[in-house]
């Protein structure tokens, strides 16, 4: 399977994991999913795989300046890695948003921005959840 191939895998896999979170994070499926952290496990050992092949590829990894990161995302199988290493971690912290609202009880309104944010955007989506928390938390 070429890199190409993989990469339309793992968006497939994250895909429908965020519609979930995002429209049915209470729903018992979605729960079980998030429990269990099965998405980003399946991403992670994508990541594994895909991270060796590069190293072996290209040698170590060399993250010391900008332009030896920017030399790391010249290799196919280590910028597949990198995506997918941020298809697992968004995933978690929109998992984590999500438990972490179980006890804050941020209205679902609110909610699901804030984790397409994180879809999309990562550390956006972080940072507006923590705003809203703590405006939630100031008002309570």
């Amino acid at each position: 399977m070429n890199p190409t191939e993989v990469f339309s895998i793992a968006n497939l896999i994250a895909m429908p994991m965020w519609v979930l979170m995002i429209i049915l994070p209470k729903w018992k499926v979605t729960q079980f999913l998030m429990d269990f952290k099965i998405i980003p496990i399946l991403l992670s050992i994508i990541y594994a795989i895909y991270i060796a092949m590069a190293m072996q590829i290209g040698g170590g990894m060399d993250f010391g300046s900008l332009s030896s990161v920017m030399a790391l995302f010249t290799e196919e199988n280590a910028v597949l890695a990198g995506w997918v290493h941020y298809l697992a971690f968004d995933l978690l912290v929109g998992m984590w948003i999500i438990d972490q609202n179980k006890k804050i009880g941020i209205h679902q309104l609110l909610l699901a921005p804030c984790l397409f944010a994180t879809f999309m955007l990562g550390p956006v989506g972080f940072l507006s959840f923590i705003i809203i928390k703590s405006i939630k938390r100031t008002k309570s």
